[in-house]
């Protein structure tokens, strides 16, 4: 059973397309790695937990498919130290990530519960957070939302990592007259907030020029005036005029109107819900992913959902998200285009011929499972290879 298709719409034309820029060079003093000593390019693989570890090593398959007959190299190193179960980044996992950074490399993560991925950013101070929201040809009739809505859409998000209300600190004491008392302090510094808005705001100028600043001014006054007064600044040092939002009605005109968003910037509690949000606008959450990034180069690279307990060893969960990371990092990270297009051009072709998991709402599809998926998804990136052999 197949899908129909756009009549402008070929296998080749994925592959011919131009690759996006790395957005990662945008981040100020950030050095793009290269290969390690030995040629390879280092990849570090965290499995993760719940129906995760299924996803990342299928990843990792279809990522030596992509790789079999090309030029590039890179040597994947796998973490099999203690797991995390307690939702921290414990030392082991600290000590590999370290080891990988320290070797040019980054990380594929698997989704972790707890605190495990906000203590990760902060170790390595990971502070920009960038989410594309890339609404596939393919995927335009998978949404809740009218399809012309979303056709073509292509926004950033990019979210502060490292500081505000998930960085905090917090304590819990307990009074005669009120019961449990729980206290949160947190703080954005000058330094942070131009940062973040210094790497958005680049990303901007180089794709339409449009660049959203998301606060809260009735809500949390003097954070807002902060990110309010260096947005001012990023923006006149770019030659660009900052949109402030409000996130409550950032929220209702991401829904209402996506197609007039470029460049989104965010606090970390404000970019994490509208990063969700960004689900809704690619038809499910599975689709979505990130890379997390610090000034000296380390990067992880991530799906934007969770670990999905539920649904380990069901063959159910979509693999896209996990994919699509992968080929951020391939882009980003190391720099290797062809192969990131065959990842994403491989799952699209397989979205094509009319097959996707059960949370994608596709008229006229067959459901498969994860497995049936990411195999379809290695042979078309092997024939794609095949007929595309240039590097």
């Amino acid at each position: 059973m197949t899908v129909s298709l756009d009549p402008r719409y070929t296998r080749r034309s994925a592959m011919d397309a131009p690759s996006p820029p790395r957005w990662s060079s945008c981040i100020a003093g950030r050095p793009q790695p290269g290969p390690g000593p030995g040629g390879a390019f280092v990849l570090g693989a965290l499995p993760g937990e719940g129906a995760c570890p299924a996803i990342v090593d299928a990843s990792l398959a279809i990522l030596a498919t992509v790789l079999a007959d090309g030029p590039a190299r890179v040597e994947v190193r796998r973490y099999d130290g203690p797991s995390c179960a307690d939702g921290r980044c414990g030392e082991p996992t600290a000590a590999f990530c370290a080891s990988v950074f320290a070797a040019g490399g980054a990380v594929l993560a698997g989704a972790m519960s707890g605190r495990f991925v906000y203590e990760l950013r902060r170790r390595f101070r990971l502070f920009c957070k960038i989410s594309p929201v890339v609404v596939w040809h393919e995927l335009a009739e998978a949404g809740r939302l009218r399809s012309e809505s979303v056709r073509g859409l292509d926004i950033l998000l990019v979210r502060e990592n490292a500081s505000g209300l998930y960085q905090g600190e917090w304590t819990e004491s307990r009074s005669p007259e009120a019961g449990r008392v729980v206290e949160h302090r947190f703080c954005y510094a000058e330094r942070e907030v131009l940062a973040i808005l210094d790497a958005a705001a680049t990303m901007a100028s180089r794709r339409r020029g449009g660049l959203a600043v998301v606060v809260k001014e009735g809500g949390v006054p003097g954070i807002s005036r902060l990110w309010r007064d260096c947005a001012e600044t990023v923006g006149r040092a770019h030659g660009l005029r900052p949109r402030l939002l409000n996130v409550d009605y950032a929220a209702y005109c991401l829904v209402q109107e996506p197609a007039a968003f470029d460049v989104v910037v965010a606090p970390n509690l404000f970019g994490d819900m509208l990063a969700d949000l960004g689900g809704v606008l690619l038809g499910s959450r599975a689709l979505t992913f990130s890379g997390n990034f610090a000034a000296d180069a380390a990067a992880v690279y991530q799906t934007n959902h969770g670990a999905a307990v539920d649904l380990a060893g069901t063959d159910r969960v979509n693999p896209a998200g996990q994919l699509l990371s992968l080929a951020m990092l391939l882009r980003e990270s190391f720099g290797l285009a062809r192969e990131a297009r065959l990842v994403e051009s491989a799952l699209r072709e397989v979205w094509r011929a009319g097959f996707s998991t059960p949370d994608l709402n596709l008229p006229g599809t067959r459901v498969v499972g994860t497995r049936e998926l990411c195999e379809r998804v290695a042979e078309a990136a092997r024939r794609l290879a095949a007929e595309d052999p240039s590097p």
